[in-house]
This record gives structure tokens, sequence and C-alpha cells, in this order.
């Protein structure tokens, strides 16, 4: 690729950036569902059309917040595990950044009260399109086990990962006890399963 492609790509890049985190605050400040793909535009200083040239449509924009969010979340989740050899220290200390940083998130916090007043196009990619963040985070847990847990059977590294992530995403949507509590309840769940794998 030459000089002049890569310039290209990065600009583009950057203006994808851009688009994703403007229509981030937007959301953050009146909820998804009033977010125009125009406001978004204006706000990162580009035509309409360049907007849905790049994504297509509101949904996939939508798609390319809950990717660039998740991808921040597991950064944090990455440096949390790797910081600790024992699992019960990394599974706590990976739980609980993302359930204190979740709770304090702002995307996070309009996604939910908005769904709480009706509804939220933003809320199934925390619940039923949560593939996005199963498969991303189950990458990050997998790879974490194959460093430091090499003995353990591949599917039932598979099958915890995917339990404990859900269980993760579910305390994200209704916390039901302080978070400290919930990851150390979470850490101990993770220690059973992988001294005793598990395999669907």
């Amino acid at each position: 690729m030459d000089t002049t492609s890569r310039y290209r790509d990065t600009a583009r890049q950057r203006m994808r950036d851009a688009i994703v985190e403007a229509a981030r605050d937007l959301t953050i400040a009146r909820g998804w569902d009033a977010v125009r793909m125009a406001d978004v535009a204006t706000q990162v200083g580009v035509s309409r059309q360049t907007v849905y040239n790049e994504f297509g449509s509101k949904p996939a924009l939508a798609e390319a917040i809950a990717q660039a969010e998740t991808e921040r979340f597991l950064a944090g989740v990455n440096d949390a595990l790797y910081g600790h050899d024992d699992v019960r220290e990394a599974a706590h200390a990976a739980i609980f950044q993302v359930l204190d940083e979740a709770a304090g998130n702002p995307l996070i916090k309009a996604i939910l009260t908005s769904a709480r007043g009706g509804s939220d196009p933003l809320l199934p990619f925390l619940t039923t399109r949560s593939e996005l963040v199963l498969v991303a985070a189950a990458g990050v847990l997998r790879q974490w086990a194959a460093d430091r847990l090499p003995a353990l059977p591949d599917e039932a590294v598979a099958f915890a990962a995917e339990t404990i992530i859900r269980l993760v995403v579910s305390h994200i949507v209704l916390p039901l006890a302080p978070v400290d509590r919930t990851a150390g309840a979470l850490a101990d769940l993770v220690v059973r399963l992988v001294t005793d794998p598990v395999t669907p």
C-alpha cells in the first residue's frame, strides 16, 4: 500500500471514529431514539450523506457504537486479567473492573434509563443481541486461560467464559448487590468452573 492510500485509509478511520464518538455523545445526552443521522453529521462537521456512506443505516451505526464500547471495556478486562496469576484474583479484578466501569458509564446509564421508560434500540446489544460482547469477551478470556492455564480443556474454558460473561452482563443490566460483593461471588464461581471443568 502506498503512502497516499495509507493516508486516505487513516483519514477515513479517523472520520469513522469521530462519527461513532459523536453518536455516542448524542445518545448520552438525548437517548438513542432521539439521535438523528443529520445531527451526528453536524456534530462531526460532515454531510449527512457522508454518515450514510460510511455506516449505511442508523442500526449499523448503533452496532458500531456497541463495538467501540465493547473494545473500551475489553482493554480494561485484559489489563485486569494479566495483572494477576492467581485465577480468583484475576477473575475478581476483571469482573470488578467491568461492573464498576459499567455502573459509572454514561452510555450504559443512558441505555438502561431509556429502556426503563419503554425501550432503547441499543439495549439488545447487552441482552438479546449480545453475541458481539460474548464473542469478543470470550476471546480475551480464552487467550488469558491459554497463557495461564494451558492444561484446561478448551471446551471447558469456552463454557466457563461464556457462563461468566452472561452472568456479568446480567448484573450490568440489573445489579442485585454492591459491585465488590457480586465480583467476589462470580470470582468464586470461576474458581469452581476451573477446578472442576464443565463442558456443555
